[in-house]
């Protein structure tokens, strides 16, 4: 098989045994390449973490592309066909641990990169990359940290392009112009603990809150919008009990999560919860962690550039989507950043054999230039 550039960068960065958080060289190795056409490399290390931000041009706008290094655990390693840390082809795919999510994108940029600034070696505004170690963790010293650093000297982008993988059966069938945020909630239910023969002597938390759970589970917090599904509420965890059959719980923990759409925050959505508990007479306690804000970047620059040349390059007419998970985007976007999730297919990430089309490579580079074009040249 015809070794392409974006193939041999791939193969590269995929060696590097980079479970969250060590980076394990793989910023390095982009950073060498791109500090060779003209770009100022910054390193910033917090805590634990190490952070890239390369900028080529002083001037604005600022076209920057975000990703990260690190990718989570392998699983179990004889499960694996070959090793996840020795990428290998087999039946034009590459398979390796971050095959998909997300070092072929890493790749695709930099070589993207490469090839506009030989074209183009005076374009207008810069192009900057922020690559964190800390996607697939806790989140806390990564992308956050940067885009503060940045914001403290007024360091703006405008737009920003995240290489998760975002295509679902074909390269650019979806991009993600915004992302549902997540709230957590840990409730802890209050009862007193007694003998299950004597139920009228303890109070079973278990039984106290399980209407107050169904409402929960059944409300409908918004219809969502042109652009987001409607808010979800799912429980996670459920966990009361001593382990014996004879032991009424004195407590009941329940874990859960939103994710929720525009139309509501998570200010609106604690005090409806809240108003249902108090309306079922608990007693009880909540732990709040807000993991990300939704944000969403309508039709615009970035939008109609990235649909351009997914079409140029594919042929291909791509859907707008705000599905999924969480990604480093939350964190961009409330800099009024323009934000835009475009990758490679994502139906292997996190998985065993995880995978990626070598077709799809050197196109996702032709499309990430060619939006480089459409903005900058």
């Amino acid at each position: 098989m015809n070794h392409s550039d974006t193939l041999e960068l791939s193969l590269q960065l995929l060696r590097q045994p980079s479970v969250t958080p060590v980076d394990h060289d793989c910023q390095n190795i982009m950073a060498q390449r791109l500090a060779k056409i003209g770009f100022n490399i910054e390193n910033m290390r917090f805590d634990d973490v190490d952070n890239l931000w390369a900028r080529r041009g002083t001037e604005s706008p600022v076209f920057c592309f975000a990703g990260h290094t690190d990718v989570v655990p392998t699983g179990q390693l004889d499960a694996w066909n070959s090793d996840p840390f020795i990428p290998s082809i087999r039946d034009e795919k590459l398979y390796g641990r971050g095959a998909a999510d997300m070092k072929t994108a890493l790749a695709a940029m930099v070589v993207a990169s490469e090839r506009f600034v030989t074209k183009h070696p005076n374009h207008k505004g810069s192009i900057a990359f922020l690559i964190t170690s800390d996607e697939e963790g806790p989140s806390i010293n990564g992308t956050v940290k940067v885009v503060e650093t940045l914001e403290a000297r007024n360091e703006k982008m405008k737009w920003c392009l995240v290489g998760e993988p975002s295509s679902t059966t074909t390269l650019g069938d979806i991009v993600k112009n915004g992302r549902r945020g997540s709230l957590n909630g840990v409730l802890t239910v209050q009862g007193k603990q007694g003998h299950v023969a004597y139920p009228h002597l303890a109070q079973n938390p278990i039984h106290l809150a399980s209407k107050a759970i169904t409402e929960l589970c059944e409300t409908v917090w918004d219809n969502g919008n042109e652009y987001f599904p409607a808010t979800s509420f799912q429980i996670s965890n459920i966990h009361a009990g001593t382990g014996a059959t004879n032991v009424v719980p004195g407590t009941l923990d329940v874990t859960f999560n939103f994710r929720y759409s525009t139309e509501v925050t998570a200010e609106i959505l604690k005090q409806r919860v809240l108003e249902i508990l108090d309306k079922h007479g608990l007693t009880y306690t909540i732990n709040w962690t807000l993991s990300g804000l939704p944000f969403l970047t309508p039709v615009g620059e970035l939008v109609n550039a990235a649909r351009n040349a997914i079409k140029n390059v594919t042929g291909v007419d791509t859907e707008l989507s705000t599905s999924g998970g969480t990604s480093d985007g939350r964190f961009i976007a409330p800099t009024g950043a323009q934000v835009l999730e475009l990758g490679v297919l994502n139906a292997t990430i996190h998985q065993i054999n995880e995978h990626v089309n070598v077709a799809d490579l050197e196109p996702l580079a032709e499309i990430y230039e060619q939006i480089l074009e459409q903005l900058l040249a």
